[in-house]
C-alpha cells in the first residue's frame, strides 16, 4: 500500500516539476522475473524508473543508504535490498534471485555508481551474473535530464534481452563481460535514439 501512495505521488511530481516522457513502456513484459538495467548519473533515477513501469521494482543500493534509520525504513518499505559494493556481495545476489525466481522485477544500476560526465561508465558484472543465473531478461532503460531539480526527464525503456545460448552453463568472466558490454551498448544507442516503440 505504501509503494502504490509513493508511486502515485512520485508520477504526479515529475510530470508537474520535471515534465517527464516515458518511451517505450509497453516493452516491459506484465509478467515473470526481469532485471531492468538503466544508467545512474543522479539520485532521481531509481524513482523515475520506478514510477516509469507498471510493476513493482525491487532495487539493489548500496549498503551505505541503510546505515542511515529514516531513510532505512521508507527503502525497505519500498522494497530496497542493499548490495555491500566493495566486494562480490553473495547475500544480496541470493536475494536478486529470490524475488527473480518469483516472478519480480529487479532494478539495478551495472555501473555500480552514479556518473558524474554523464558518460556511460564500465559496467560491473553483477546484472549479467543475475540475468544469466536467473534465466531471466534484462530490460535496458536509458534515462536522459535526471540531474537537479528542474527540466525534463525522458524514459526510454528498450526491448527485453534474452541469452538462450548462455542458458545451463555456468557463466565464465568472458561471458558476463561480452553481455554487460552488449547491455551497455543497447543503453547507448537508447541514450542517442530519438524516439522508442512498444
Amino acid at each position: 500500500m505504501f509503494y502504490r501512495f509513493a508511486w502515485y505521488l512520485c508520477r504526479a511530481v515529475l510530470y508537474i516539476l520535471r515534465r517527464w516522457e516515458v518511451e517505450g513502456a509497453g516493452n516491459l513484459p506484465t509478467s515473470g522475473g526481469i532485471l531492468v538495467a538503466a544508467n545512474h548519473t543522479s539520485y532521481w533515477d531509481p524513482v523515475v524508473i520506478g514510477c516509469a513501469i507498471h510493476r513493482r521494482i525491487h532495487f539493489m543500493a548500496k549498503a551505505e543508504l541503510f546505515r542511515i534509520p529514516v531513510l532505512k525504513r521508507i527503502i525497505v518499505a519500498l522494497g530496497t535490498f542493499p548490495v555491500r559494493r566493495e566486494t562480490i556481495d553473495r547475500e544480496a545476489i541470493r536475494a536478486a534471485l529470490d524475488l527473480l525466481s518469483r516472478g519480480r522485477v529487479v532494478g539495478i544500476f551495472p555501473e555500480g555508481t552514479r556518473s558524474k560526465s554523464g558518460e556511460l561508465l564500465k559496467p560491473q558484472y553483477g546484472a549479467a551474473l543475475m540475468a544469466l543465473k536467473g534465466g531471466v531478461p534484462i530490460l535496458p532503460v536509458a534515462l536522459v535530464g535526471t540531474r537537479g531539480v528542474f527540466g525534463k526527464i525522458r524514459v526510454r525503456i528498450g526491448k527485453p534481452m534474452y541469452f538462450p545460448e548462455y542458458a545451463g552453463t555456468r557463466p565464465t568472466k568472458e561471458v558476463l563481460e561480452e553481455v554487460s558490454s552488449r547491455v551497455m551498448g543497447e543503453i547507448g544507442t537508447l541514450l542517442r535514439s530519438r524516439e522508442v516503440k512498444a
